[in-house]
């Protein structure tokens, strides 16, 4: 394999906008900016004076109705309460427990509260204009249940307006997962950085619209706590992107090869021009001498090579310079693939490993899972991750155990797509539109994917771009996307990026 680029990599602290902080990780920063010389009230005070500046930024004063739990998250509910009073809305505040079990700063802001407070009941919300969730925060592991969960239920079922407090009340934060029963925000504003369950699916649907805020805490701060879980964007990887320069020519950029199928020729082709398109120097579908007429005739710009078997292939991946391989794209699930699988990883090129590669690899008796190495990126769906390496729930936890046993890069697919790495980073692209859910469209992205390898990228770097490219493709050109559409929407793609 070719040396990968040695000047990229992912922020290792906070102070990254990109950063999401699961559970311990945001305890993290609330502690050090204590620790820091903030006080807890005062955090407390910032955040809910945020979430009160976002209420008015985008509702008029209505009646609203704050429900509050008995920890920090309640705290913050309070504040918000108060803040709107004092900007002449007109507030009540419904608690989840009796104020005698709230404590610190929570205990502190509900003193500070000289309104009306009731208990827990859906009757409370009628009259209401606007709800504040501010039940449970992030650390929440258990199912909603008794009269919380009774009044979810009927605040959903009323459609009311709702602006969660930090994340809403019955969302996993690490995992995005329902606890039971969620609330149904139509705005979260969250604190210091974003939730991986404001991200993950099904919770970023449940998050409506998600403002950050930062509390004003001071950069040093977020430097003393590390994150390994990023959401995907330009301003994680822009400055490594293999752009051509004046001394590139086509062996610069690299060779990549697509094992190409005998009967669905078109997911090679796609994949191919994919490849073509993203930079790959040159580009070569490698099929059956009986199908080779088929490529040929395709187009002139990619090369065709004819191979007798899994054999043949080992043969062509002698040549070194031939650094990056997709396999899988209708290649037929056989032991032909099979031998594929083994002549590539013994040629120690960059290797992308899709669709019939799982059906292969499902096959535990071949040994090839336990082959699997750094050099290796696999772009299963749901259903073929679970085929091979047993269920992908919950996703993201899913991902990282097989990324860290096989020391491969896992693209889990999905509108969450999730792009784990063997240490333990991993990145969420969520730009994924519904339109790319049609035929052909995973062989495009497994095309992006090694045509960046080819660039000799890191593997999570070339994934991780590779995702980008192909839910901004899919955006760009909207309804009525066909998979043939998105080769050529990626340089409409780059020339914005490059701009």
């Amino acid at each position: 394999m070719s040396a990968a680029s040695p000047s990229w990599t992912l922020p290792g602290d906070a102070r990254s906008s990109y950063a999401l902080l699961d559970v311990a990780s945001a305890r993290a920063i609330d502690q050090a900016a204590i620790a820091a010389g903030t006080p807890a009230v005062e955090l407390m005070e910032r955040a809910g004076a945020a979430t009160a500046a976002a209420i008015r930024e985008r509702w008029q004063p209505v009646p609203t109705l704050v429900l509050a739990g008995s920890g920090n998250n309640g705290g913050d509910g309070f504040v918000v309460a108060r803040l709107l009073v004092e900007a002449g809305w007109q507030v009540r505040v419904a608690c989840a427990r009796d104020l005698k079990t709230l404590s610190g700063a929570a205990l502190a802001m509900a003193k500070r509260w000289t309104g009306p407070i009731s208990a827990l009941d859906p009757a409370r919300l009628d009259g209401v204009g606007l709800v504040v969730d501010a039940l449970f925060g992030t650390g929440l592991a258990r199912p909603l249940e008794g009269d919380v969960r009774a009044i979810v239920e009927a605040l959903n079922a009323r459609r009311l307006p709702v602006v969660a407090v930090d994340i809403p009340s019955g969302i996993d934060s690490d995992s995005g997962a329902v606890l039971g029963v969620a609330v149904e925000a139509d705005l979260t504003v969250t604190f210091f950085r974003r939730k991986p369950g404001l991200v993950l699916l099904p919770g970023r649907g449940y998050a409506g619209d998600v403002i950050v805020s930062d509390l004003d805490v001071a950069g040093d701060v977020y430097a003393k706590v590390p994150v390994s879980l990023f959401a995907n964007a330009p301003g994680l990887w822009r400055d490594a992107f293999p752009w051509p320069t004046a001394d590139s020519h086509k062996y610069t950029r690299g060779h990549a090869v697509v094992l190409g199928g005998t009967v669905l020729t078109g997911a090679a082709r796609l994949a191919a021009h994919a490849a073509q398109r993203i930079g790959a120097g040159l580009v070569t579908i490698a099929a059956d001498p009986s199908v080779v007429p088929i490529y040929t005739a395709w187009r002139a710009d990619l090369m065709v090579k004819a191979i007798d078997g899994a054999d043949g292939f080992r043969d062509l991946l002698s040549d070194r310079r031939l650094n990056a391989v997709l396999l899988g794209p209708g290649s037929g699930a056989d032991d032909r693939l099979a031998g594929a699988i083994a002549a590539a990883l013994d040629a120690e090129a960059a290797l992308v490993l899709d669709a019939d590669c799982f059906r292969v690899l499902a096959n535990r008796a071949n040994g090839l899972v336990g082959r699997l190495n750094h050099s290796v990126v696999m772009t299963p769906h749901e259903g073929e991750f679970s085929r091979v390496f047993g269920p992908a729930q919950p996703r993201l936890a899913a991902a990282l155990k097989v990324a860290h046993e096989t020391g491969a890069t896992m693209v889990l697919k999905g509108s969450d797509t999730i792009i784990a790495a063997p240490d333990g980073r991993a990145v969420i692209n969520t730009g994924a539109p519904p339109d790319l859910a049609t035929a052909g469209s995973g062989d495009v992205l497994g095309g992006l994917i090694v045509g960046l390898l080819a660039n000799r990228l890191q593997p999570l770097l070339a994934a991780t771009i590779g995702c980008w490219i192909h839910g901004n493709a899919a955006s760009l050109f909207g309804p009525g996307l066909l998979a043939g559409d998105l080769p050529d929407m990626v340089p409409k793609v780059l020339a914005a990026l490059k701009a």
